[in-house]
């Protein structure tokens, strides 16, 4: 299966290639959401949709990230459009075998796979979905 490959800081994370619409260029200025949870940078307007911009970081776990994110990772989601603000993309892989993840389960990730001898985390993009929208009920 095809997974576009991923940057937060030095770890790399993928997300399958057929939920992806589109990667693009954060914009220099965000429109902020009141009471927002803490993982939701903003809103961007995206060619007249309202898009929900987190920071991938924080729905994941990973430490504050050092690297200015430089991607909007915009997964197809139907009606709802949701951004995922990265490091950076390193491009489009093949990702047969992904094994379970170590530790407590997340309903975000969907395991671990080996990639040119390092790890990669693959996300479930309903369960990074679910985690986003849960975080509004918090």
């Amino acid at each position: 299966m095809r997974h576009i490959v991923f940057r937060l800081d030095r770890e790399l994370f993928a997300l399958p290639l057929s939920a992806i619409r589109e990667v693009l260029v954060p914009p220099w200025q965000w429109t902020r959401v009141p009471r927002a949870p803490p993982s939701v940078r903003g809103v961007i307007n995206l060619r007249g949709r309202v898009v929900t911009v987190v920071e991938l970081h924080r729905l994941v776990g990973v430490p504050e990230v050092a690297e200015p994110c430089e991607r909007i990772v915009l997964l197809d989601r139907g009606r709802r459009d949701l951004g995922l603000l990265v490091t950076e993309v390193d491009g489009i892989e093949s990702i047969e075998k992904v094994s379970a993840a170590p530790g407590k389960p997340d309903r975000a990730v969907r395991g671990v796979a080996r990639l040119r001898g390092q790890a990669v985390t693959v996300l479930d993009p309903e369960g990074v979905d679910g985690a986003v929208v849960s975080s509004f009920g918090r």
